[in-house]
């Protein structure tokens, strides 16, 4: 019986569904703009539509996601959110007055308002992104930039805050060379 409870609790808990890929779409004269079709197959009709917190594009979350995204802002930055703090009313008020609720309509598209995609610069030709929780609406043109900027070989260790490289012979000769230094010197 508890083994069915746990279940049963654990579908009805909202988890961030994972959104994956890339997809070139077009907002139209009136601001709509279709959503890929896999998204629109996990996801709600009721959607949140807010600014990244640079404005460098647009992200959609579900109702859930969003509150979830808004916590996590404070909780990664000051340790949680503190009533008391009017820094943390005001920045939680902006955050929540950036936001805009849409719903999908009977064709697959948002409606995106005009302040939203003025901020962001998502005016016609625009990149969907997938990602755990929400996903971003990009314009393509800052999109494309942002990517090329991108090197995925950080990973690997070739990057700016590469990883430590192994050592070679030479490294070991350098080394030993200065372990002898300093015992001549501290004779």
């Amino acid at each position: 019986m508890a083994k069915a409870v746990t279940e049963e609790k654990l579908a009805d808990r909202s988890l961030p569904v994972d959104l994956f890929g890339e997809f070139r779409f077009k907002v139209d004269a009136k601001g709509r703009m279709a959503l890929p079709s896999k998204f629109r197959k996990v996801l709600p009709k009721d959607l949140i539509v807010t600014r990244e917190i640079e404005d460098e594009c647009l992200y959609v979350f579900t109702p859930e996601t969003f509150n979830d995204w808004v916590e996590r802002l404070f909780e990664d930055r000051f340790g949680g959110y503190d009533a008391s703090k009017r820094a943390h009313v005001m920045m939680r008020s902006k955050l929540k007055s950036r936001a805009d609720e849409v719903e999908t309509d009977a064709s697959g598209r948002i409606m995106l308002k005009p302040e939203l995609r003025m901020a962001t610069n998502v005016m016609r030709d625009v990149v969907v992104v997938g990602n755990t929780g929400y996903f971003e609406i990009w314009d393509a043109e800052t999109y494309d930039n942002v990517m090329a900027d991108i090197d995925l070989s950080d990973f690997y260790g070739d990057g700016d805050e590469a990883a430590p490289r192994k050592k070679t012979s030479d490294d070991w000769k350098e080394s030993a060379k200065a372990n002898d230094l300093d015992l001549r010197v501290s004779r």
